[in-house]
C-alpha cells in the first residue's frame, strides 16, 4: 500500500529537497519496491493505484552527443526520433545506463527528472498536460512524487512535446 505525506522529512532525496527549496506543492508516495517486478513504472502505478497514463518514467538518451532527459508515461514508449526533433537534434539513442546513473546521481528505476547532479536538457511528453497532476520518480525505487505538469516543466526547464507512443 502506498503511503502519502505532504512533505519529505529532512534529508530527503535531491528531488524532494529541490521541490521543497522551490516552494512547490507536491505529494510523496512510497511503496515497497519488489526487485523481481519487470517494470519499475508499472510497479509504481500498481502500488499507488494510479492510472499508468499519469505515472511518468524518466529516461536518459544521447541526442547528437548530448545527454537528454525524456519524461514519458510508463504505459508507453519513448519515440527517439521525436525526442531528437524536440531538442533540434538529428539522432537519438538510449544512453548507457551507467553513464545515466553517474550523470544524474540516481540509480536506474529511481532516476528523477528533478534534483539531478547535472541539469540536462529535458523533454516532457505532451500528454502530461491532460492531467491535473502526474507522478515521477522522487529519486529512489519505491518513492514517487506527485506534482502538476506545469511545476515539473518549470522546475526542469522542460520542453513540452509529443515524444511518447
Amino acid at each position: 500500500m502506498a503511503k502519502k505525506s505532504k512533505k519529505q522529512q529532512p534529508g530527503g532525496t535531491p528531488a524532494t529537497v529541490a521541490l521543497t527549496a522551490a516552494g512547490t506543492a507536491y505529494t510523496v508516495h512510497s511503496y515497497d519496491h519488489d526487485p523481481a517486478h519487470s517494470s519499475y513504472g508499472e510497479e509504481a502505478a500498481e502500488a499507488m493505484g494510479v492510472c499508468p497514463d499519469r505515472v511518468f518514467k524518466t529516461l536518459v538518451a544521447d541526442v547528437d552527443g548530448i545527454l537528454t532527459v525524456a519524461v514519458v508515461p510508463v504505459a508507453g514508449r519513448l519515440d527517439l526520433k521525436a525526442l531528437a526533433a524536440a531538442v533540434g537534434g538529428k539522432r537519438a539513442a538510449m544512453a548507457d545506463p551507467a553513464l545515466a546513473e553517474r550523470t544524474t546521481g540516481y540509480v536506474r528505476g529511481g532516476i528523477s527528472p528533478l534534483g539531478q547532479r547535472r541539469k540536462l536538457p529535458t523533454v516532457l511528453d505532451a500528454s502530461a498536460a491532460a492531467h491535473a497532476t502526474i507522478c515521477v520518480s522522487a529519486g529512489r525505487r519505491g518513492l514517487e512524487v506527485e506534482l502538476t505538469p506545469e511545476d515539473l516543466r518549470r522546475l526542469t526547464g522542460a520542453v513540452l512535446a509529443p515524444i511518447g507512443r
